[in-house]
Parts: C-alpha cells; sequence; structure tokens
C-alpha cells in the first residue's frame, strides 16, 4: 500500500486544524481528523487550545498506523486487495473507526467477493454517506472505477 498517497488523501478530506475543534458530530478533535482520548494530552482541554505542528505530525503518524492495522484486521486479505481498493478503505476507516466499519457487513461482503459495484452501493446507502457526503460521492465514484 501506498502510505504517503493516503497520507495526502487524509490530509485534503480531513483538513489540518492547529487546535482543538468539535467535529461534525461534537466530538472533541485536533490536528488532522484526531479524535482526543483521554490518553491524549489535548483532553479535557477546551476548544480553541493551540497545538504545535510536531504534535499534529505525531498524532498523524499514530492515527495513519492504526488505520492500516485495523484495515488487517477487518479484512483479512487487507494486502492482497487492489491499491485503489486499500486506498478507499484506508480513507473509510481513518474516517469512521473499525468499530463503526465494521457494521458495514455488505460492504465487507462486497469486497470479500471483490464486488466493486456493489460495494460502491453499499457506500451510498449508509448514514455515513449523509454525514461526509461530498467525501463519500468522490469515494464512492473511485471504487467503482475500480477494474480488476
Amino acid at each position: 500500500m501506498d502510505i504517503e498517497k493516503l497520507r495526502d488523501q487524509l490530509r485534503i478530506d480531513e483538513g489540518c486544524v492547529n487546535s482543538v475543534y468539535l467535529d461534525h458530530l461534537n466530538i472533541p478533535s485536533c490536528a488532522i481528523g484526531h479524535m482526543i482520548t483521554e490518553w491524549d494530552e489535548e483532553y479535557g482541554k477546551p476548544v480553541g487550545t493551540t497545538i504545535s505542528d510536531n504534535r499534529v505530525n505525531e498524532l498523524f503518524d499514530k492515527d495513519v498506523q492504526v488505520t492500516i492495522d485495523e484495515c488487517k484486521i477487518l479484512f483479512d486479505d487487507f494486502d492482497e486487495l487492489p491499491e485503489e481498493a486499500q486506498q478507499i478503505i484506508g480513507n473509510l476507516m481513518f474516517n469512521m473507526g473499525r468499530p463503526r466499519l465494521s457494521k458495514f457487513f455488505k460492504f465487507r461482503e462486497a469486497v470479500r467477493n471483490r464486488d466493486w459495484m456493489k460495494a460502491s452501493q453499499e457506500m451510498k446507502q449508509s448514514r455515513w454517506y449523509n454525514q461526509v457526503t461530498a467525501r463519500a460521492e468522490r469515494l464512492i465514484d473511485r471504487m467503482k472505477a475500480i477494474q480488476v
């Protein structure tokens, strides 16, 4: 998997905020789409608290590695999927996390069957689609275009 390509896509889709903010679900976040947890030094800090570029990069490096590891847990053949499918799934995993993506049963089945059109349809028929429609449309179009 081209990790730098994934990182570039995530920077675009997530944006970068050098402070604590509330995401579209009102969850405290910072950096490049990082959901703040109780283990983060930013935990409990007020919205607007500034964080350094070094901290942004540290969180992003960790989050991308966790994303790839989670993809390999949820899709045991992740490394054998076409590069484009890996990129799309990596983007979905970063955005939703494994608990939410694991509930996309029909999507996961379509991926196992290498049925990219069905996978794209399942992406569109989700609450996630309504939450991040522009991003979802881009990813769905890319999924439809996979040729094997």
